[in-house]
C-alpha cells in the first residue's frame, strides 16, 4: 500500500511526528511471572536452564500479556509498536534454548556455528519471531478499525550476547567469539520469520557494535530477496556513556556513515543513556543525518531503588524529550528501558503539537 507514492509509514512521516512504543521488558516484569507460566503446557517439562526471564518465550507461551502490553501502548497513542522479538535470535537465545552440546571452556565461533545451525532451535526461534508479528498485526489492526487511525508494527532486531569486532577476553584481545557469517545467518532467521509475520518495517535497534549492525543489515537484505517482500527500514544506534561512542568505539557520525549502505527510511538513537545524557548525541545526528530521525531514550540511567528500574517518570520523562521535537531535531520519539504507556501518552500529549523535522527523500517501497 502507498500514498501519492509513499510507503503509508514516509507519508505519516512528512505529516506529523510518529509515536513509538516504549519498554517491552519493563511491562512484563510488572506482570511478575513465575518460572511456571514462562513454561506454559508446551516447556513444562523442559530440561536445562530455567526459562524465567526469556520473554521472547512468551510469544508462545502466554501470548495474551503480550498482545495486552501491544494494546496499552497503541491506547497511549503509540503510532509503531515493536513485536516482541528483542533478543529474538538463535544467538539471542541460545543460553535459555539450545540444548546442544555444550562447550568446555570459553565459547568460541565452533560453539557458535552449532548454535547457529541448529535445527531445532531455529525452527523455535522461526516460530517465535513469526507468532510475535502475528500478535503485534492483531493489536495494531484490531485498534486501527476501532480508532480509524492506520498504526504500523515494528520488528524489533536487538543487540546480541557477543560482539563481532570485540574480544570478550581481555587475557586475548585478537578473539572473536562469532563471525560475520554466524551473525548474519542469526540475524536472517529473525529478519525472514518477521517478514513472513506481516510487519510494516525491521527495526535493527540498540547497536552497540556497529558490526554487528552491519551483519543483520546483509541478513536483511537476504531476507528481502528470499521472501519477496521489502520493507523500510529503521536503524537506530546506541551510545555507551557520556564520550558519544558506541562499544566498538565509533562517534555518532561515523556510525551513522557506516550504515548508511543501507539507506534506511529512519535513522536515530535508542536506550543506554537518559534524556539528559543523550540529548547532545540527539542534536549531533539530526544535524548530520539524511534520513528521518528517531530518538527513544531510557528514562533516566538505572536505579535499582525506582519502581521500574530507572529513575524517570511520566511527569519527567515527557517534557525533556518533547524539547527535541520543540527543536526540530525529530520525526520518530517513543522510549526505551524504564518506559512504560504513561510515559509514551504524556510524551505524546507534549510533542504532538510540533512540527517534525524537515527531511529530503525520495524513499520508495513496495
Amino acid at each position: 500500500m502507498t500514498t501519492n507514492g509513499l510507503h503509508p509509514l514516509e507519508a505519516l512521516l512528512r505529516e506529523r511526528i510518529v509515536f513509538l512504543d516504549g519498554a517491552m521488558g519493563t511491562m512484563i516484569q510488572q506482570y511478575k511471572l513465575s518460572e511456571t507460566e514462562y513454561r506454559g503446557k508446551r516447556f513444562r517439562e523442559w530440561k536445562g536452564k530455567d526459562l524465567k526471564g526469556s520473554l521472547e518465550l512468551l510469544n508462545l507461551t502466554l501470548p495474551h500479556v503480550v498482545e495486552e502490553i501491544h494494546t496499552a501502548y497503541l491506547d497511549a497513542g503509540a503510532d509503531v509498536i515493536e513485536t516482541n522479538t528483542f533478543s529474538g535470535t538463535t544467538i539471542g537465545l541460545h543460553d535459555f534454548l539450545f540444548q546442544g552440546e555444550p562447550t568446555r571452556g570459553r565459547k568460541d565461533q565452533e560453539f557458535f556455528q552449532r548454535v547457529v545451525d541448529d535445527v531445532d532451535l531455529r525452527a523455535l526461534v522461526h516460530e517465535l519471531n513469526l507468532e510475535a508479528a502475528r500478535i503485534a498485526r492483531r493489536a495494531a489492526d484490531r485498534v486501527a478499525n476501532e480508532t480509524g487511525q492506520q498504526r504500523f508494527v515494528g520488528g524489533s532486531m536487538g543487540p546480541l550476547p557477543v560482539a563481532g569486532s570485540i574480544s570478550p577476553d581481555v587475557n586475548d584481545p585478537a578473539f572473536r567469539a562469532v563471525s560475520f557469517d554466524q551473525l548474519r545467518q542469526t540475524y536472517f532467521d529473525e529478519a525472514k520469520a518477521l517478514l513472513e509475520g506481516g510487519v510494516d518495517l525491521l527495526i535493527v535497534e540498540t547497536i552497540f557494535d556497529t558490526l554487528n549492525g552491519k551483519a543483520a543489515l546483509f541478513a536483511i537484505t537476504d531476507a528481502f530477496e528470499e521472501t519477496g517482500r521489502k520493507v523500510p527500514l529503521m536503524i537506530s544506534g546506541t551510545v555507551i556513556d557520556k564520550s558519544g561512542r558506541n562499544l566498538s568505539g565509533q562517534t555518532v557520525e561515523a556510525s551513522l556513515i557506516s550504515v548508511a549502505h543501507a539507506q534506511p527510511l529512519i535513522l536515530g538513537l535508542n536506550c543506554s543513556l537518559g534524556p539528559d545524557e543523550m540529548e547532545q548525541f540527539v542534536e549531533e545526528l539530526a544535524r548530520t543525518s539524511p534520513y528521518y530521525m528517531s530518538a527513544y531514550p531510557n528514562a533516566g540511567l538505572p536505579d535499582p531503588l525506582s519502581p521500574t528500574g530507572f529513575p524517570e517518570t511520566a511527569e519527567t520523562f515527557a517534557p525533556k524529550v518533547a524539547k527535541w521535537a520543540e527543536n526540530g531535531w525529530l520525526n520518530v520519539v517513543g522510549g526505551c528501558c524504564g518506559t512504560t504507556p504513561d510515559h509514551i501518552r504524556a510524551l505524546a500529549k507534549l510533542t504532538q503539537k510540533f512540527s517534525p523535522r524537515a527531511v529530503e527523500r525520495n524513499a520508495r517501497f513496495t
